[in-house]
């Protein structure tokens, strides 16, 4: 894990997989993980995206081995955004394939819509066009009297299909997200639970895949139609009888899904 410091003073983490033929340029494939979640939870995907691309995974601010703000510092959605593209010129990656899980989805979306060029393709994983249409600001109060592993523990069949994973996955869920900040993960999800663009996702241009937990509990899957309706080039499928984190409980489908859609759109590893 590597480490570099955003525009305004703070260390932001970040980790390179790439075990593409040596002598090729691969494009860079950046995934943006979800809210209380870390690049951590992206481990099984590495190995067959990293065959054909250049993997960044990054913590985003206040998550994970990222610096967390000081209670005093103003957390806003632009510079979220602007930490995103200051990792890409720190890294020297001109544009990118964006993978975003739930929030690092919303992030991938500002970014097509406000800074197109940088995005070559978009592929969103339980990611509506923001949280504000859904019960995130009730978790608040919840996760102030229980901490994160204990909201989490009491919710976790809205999250994971307890009848399909791994008991040992779901503990392993419950301590990552236990390893956050349980004042900034508040902080963090009411800011994303006050943004709702559903209108404004006609201005993503580039390739698009949307995925959708089929049995949603966060909000409804009536959110995501906004994509189906309104983006020009985006292929929506559809993860039947799935509560939300996909990304955690179907790694392997989901990354095939990603080489699959690549492919047909660019050319595998291109």
């Amino acid at each position: 894990m590597a480490n570099f410091t955003a525009g305004d003073g703070a260390r932001l983490a970040y980790t390179i997989d790439d075990f593409t033929d040596p002598w090729k340029k691969p494009p860079t494939l950046l995934l943006l993980h979800a809210a209380m979640g870390s690049a951590r939870r992206y481990y099984a995907w590495v190995p067959p995206l990293c065959r054909h691309y250049r993997v960044v995974r990054m913590d985003l601010r206040g998550h994970g081995n990222s610096e967390i703000p000081t209670a005093d510092r103003p957390l806003t959605l632009d510079r979220l955004v602007i930490d995103v593209i200051e990792l890409m010129d720190h890294l020297g990656v001109g544009n990118a394939h964006i993978i975003g899980n739930s929030a690092g989805g919303y992030l991938g979306q500002q970014l097509a819509m406000n800074h197109g060029g940088r995005v070559r393709s978009l592929m969103l994983f339980g990611s509506t066009p923001g949280l504000k249409n859904s019960q995130a600001s009730s978790w608040i109060p919840q996760i102030e009297a229980k901490g994160l592993r204990g909201f989490l523990a009491e919710t976790i069949a809205e999250r994971l299909p307890l009848d399909q994973v791994d008991p040992g996955l779901v503990e392993w869920f419950l301590d990552e997200a236990a390893n956050n900040d349980a004042a900034f993960i508040a902080k963090f999800v009411l800011l994303m639970a006050s943004y709702d663009w559903s209108d404004e996702v006609g201005r993503i241009r580039c390739p698009t895949m949307v995925v959708v937990p089929g049995a949603e509990p966060i909000g409804s899957t009536a959110n995501y139609e906004p994509f189906r309706r309104l983006v020009a080039d985006v292929e929506m499928r559809v993860y039947e009888g799935a509560p939300h984190n996909i990304c955690d409980a179907f790694p392997d489908r989901c990354a095939a899904d990603v080489l699959d859609f690549l492919s047909r759109r660019f050319g595998l590893g291109e």
